[in-house]
């Protein structure tokens, strides 16, 4: 472990901390845990590519895995890898320590699969789809799922404009008090 702290040196890592919801130990874990996702022919990459990153069993079972990537990588290519701030970031909004408010905005972001600012019937569709599954019998009918959006936009979207957005949503999760110690990842 002196290692893992002597690599991100005393400044960084008392950067790191400031910067996130993590504690000392959390960074030093995320350090080791990352630095195992590179093989040593990757050392030289600055970023994890995000097959990698599913690997982590903590991901493995998340149905909204590729999209948690793709909303904490900051990659030009838009391929998901994680640079290891990414993957900071992403371990410090899913904290046990990170507030409602940054919690909600992630899984907003994460939500909406095609990254307009708002929950359209396609993003809800995709949602629902990513937590019953795809198999024949946990697939909901087009009906099934008309109606099922049809409640969701009904409860949430209060200016009635088709959508819900992001202080929308922030106030329907805000009601759901099981959300912030479910929105968690830990290593």
């Amino acid at each position: 472990m002196g290692t893992t702290a002597s690599q991100l040196g005393k400044d960084l890592l008392s950067e790191y901390q400031e910067l996130t919801f993590l504690t000392k130990q959390e960074i030093l874990l995320a350090h080791k845990r990352y630095s195992e996702l590179l093989s040593k022919e990757d050392r030289n990459l600055t970023s994890v590519p995000m097959e990698k990153v599913l690997s982590l069993p903590e991901l493995k079972s998340n149905p909204f895995r590729k999209r948690i990537c793709h909303v904490f990588s900051t990659s030009d290519m838009k391929d998901g890898s994680l640079t290891f701030e990414d993957f900071l970031d992403l371990l410090s909004a899913f904290s046990d320590s990170a507030t409602l408010e940054i919690k909600s905005h992630y899984a907003f972001r994460i939500f909406d699969f095609d990254d307009d600012g708002t929950l359209d019937g396609g993003d809800l569709e995709k949602l629902v789809n990513c937590l019953t599954g795809k198999t024949e019998d946990t697939r909901l009918t087009p009906e099934e799922m008309r109606q099922l959006i049809s409640n969701i936009l009904e409860e949430s979207d209060i200016d009635k404009d088709g959508t819900v957005n992001l202080s929308e949503f922030q106030h329907v999760i805000s009601r759901s008090p099981d959300f912030v110690s479910s929105f968690k990842i830990v290593l």
